[in-house]
């Protein structure tokens, strides 16, 4: 089984059909088929596939927004290897962390003047995992699985453990999502979202059921609605950010041809709903994804009357754990369709994470009537800027490695254009000499991507610790995990 075999059928039986749209250029998918072989075979001849017998090679692409990622995140997978998305904002220390963890043959990196296949020596692979401080993976039971994708949910320190899917999960997952999204080939999706943290149960969905994907490279409203109106988009797909934009957007144009609009990667505010409804007559579908379990839920049947709900299970189960009576908040556990395999690092299986077949998600969550999901917010710390994630360990992290840092605590705030942005109290070494917040802010530029970069430091006497001397977390107010 591999993942590209409904996209190759449907290369094969309609193969002058479009598959993607970048502005007035397109590509057919029998011309996509037809070049994602070839740059296979091209991969496979600069040996980025070169690794021990019974391996299975992992090989990163660092490429953004377009055709080209597609191209070669489709000709890794076609070529027997592994994908890893690397997020084109990765400065090179986030990017060697990644490739470090993962234990990549290879990088392909796109987007410059030309495109560059790198291979790493299948004598520094073994290397790395013989050698690898942070768990080896097993390669055995790793190719035992057939993977075909490892991402990970942020950044490459703290709390992200980098997911293993394999391609009967992904196969599983894009069957499940469409159970809800209904995409066909008469579909044409308006796509805005980051490809590195969006592809699996989105773009191959897309390309799976023969529709076509309209990218969007602007974040600018009447930019986005050119692009819907000139190529007739009938679902989009994006974040409240993006929702927001479109429903400020002054012009007055309608979308007649809009079935379906898609809000994930972070919670649906209502007045963004209202807003979009509005303009566009469209109600905006909040839907619940998760790298661990894919789209599980979708708010079709109540996106007209009640926006911020997630929908109402159906081939997957949930549960709440910890509420006293319906109605009142619990975490929201999960079974169903199409569930991730492992965690890469440190490496656990599914059946060592699960408990009796529940996958705990971390979000909290209420039941409403009729069975339909609500978040309330998170567990854990996840701060959600704009649909990017970041965890606040690896932030403090880099600020503690400042000379003028004693201590640090990095949360989230809400933030009405990007959702929630990272924010630092820092104990300084010196209290008569606090570093200054330009000097913090070059500091954590030069390290990490503008998105973990805290917008605001505040100088505290102290963080607050639990007994075991641990820092006391602040939940980010309204968060939830929408990947």
């Amino acid at each position: 089984m591999n993942v590209l075999d409904a996209f190759f059928a449907r290369a094969a039986s309609r193969p002058e059909a479009v598959a993607i749209r970048d502005g007035e250029d397109f590509r057919t998918y029998g011309w996509m088929a037809s070049a994602v072989g070839g740059m296979a075979d091209a991969l496979r001849g600069a040996g980025c596939f070169d690794c021990p017998s019974g391996h299975v090679p992992r090989v990163a692409l660092k490429c953004p927004n377009g055709v080209e990622h597609v191209l070669w995140a489709m000709a890794i997978v076609r070529g027997g290897g592994c994908l890893v998305p690397v997020p084109p904002e990765s400065k090179p220390a986030e990017c060697r962390e990644l490739l470090a963890r993962t234990g990549c043959v290879a990088l392909v990196e796109c987007g410059g003047p030309r495109s560059n296949v790198s291979a790493a020596g299948c004598a520094a692979l073994v290397m790395a995992l013989e050698n690898g401080a942070d768990g080896v993976i097993p390669e055995e039971v790793f190719a035992g699985l057939d993977p075909a994708l490892i991402r990970f949910s942020s950044g490459t320190t703290g709390e992200s453990k980098g997911v293993v899917l394999s391609h009967r999960s992904l196969v599983e997952r894009i069957a499940s999502g469409n159970r809800r999204l209904s995409i066909t080939d008469c579909d044409r999706v308006l796509w805005v979202l980051p490809m590195a943290h969006h592809f699996a149960v989105s773009i191959l969905l897309y390309l799976s059921c023969g529709a076509t994907t309209v990218l969007s490279h602007s974040r600018m409203g009447d930019d986005m609605l050119d692009a819907a109106l000139r190529h007739r988009a009938t679902v989009f797909y994006g974040s409240p950010f993006h929702l927001a934009v479109l429903g400020a957007e002054s012009s007055g144009r309608a979308w007649p041809d809009l079935r379906l609009a898609v809000s994930t990667a972070a919670p649906l505010r209502e007045e963004v709903a209202s807003a979009f409804h509005r303009r566009y007559g469209v109600p905006a579908t909040q839907g619940y994804g998760i790298i661990e379990a894919g789209l599980p839920f979708l708010n079709i049947r109540d996106a007209m009357t009640n926006a911020l709900w997630c929908g109402v299970p159906d081939d997957f189960q949930a549960r709440l754990v910890g509420e006293a009576r319906d109605g009142e908040q619990g975490e929201l556990w999960l079974k169903g369709p199409g569930m991730f395999d492992a965690y890469l690092s440190p490496w656990r299986l599914r059946s060592e994470v699960l408990e009796e077949g529940w996958f705990r998600t971390g979000d909290l969550a209420v039941r409403e009537s009729g069975g339909a999901v609500r978040l309330t917010g998170r567990l854990k710390s996840v701060i959600n800027v704009g649909g990017m994630k970041c965890f606040p360990e690896e932030i403090e992290a880099v600020l503690s490695n400042h000379p003028g840092v004693k201590e640090c605590r990095v949360s989230g705030v809400a933030d009405r254009r990007w959702g929630m942005v990272p924010i630092a109290e820092i104990v300084a070494a010196d209290p008569a000499l606090p570093p200054a917040e330009e000097d913090l802010v070059a500091h954590c530029s030069r390290v990490l991507a503008s998105h973990k970069v805290p917008v605001a430091f505040r100088f505290e006497e102290m963080i607050p610790k639990t007994a075991s001397g641990k820092i006391k977390r602040v939940d980010p107010t309204g968060e939830a995990s929408c990947e």
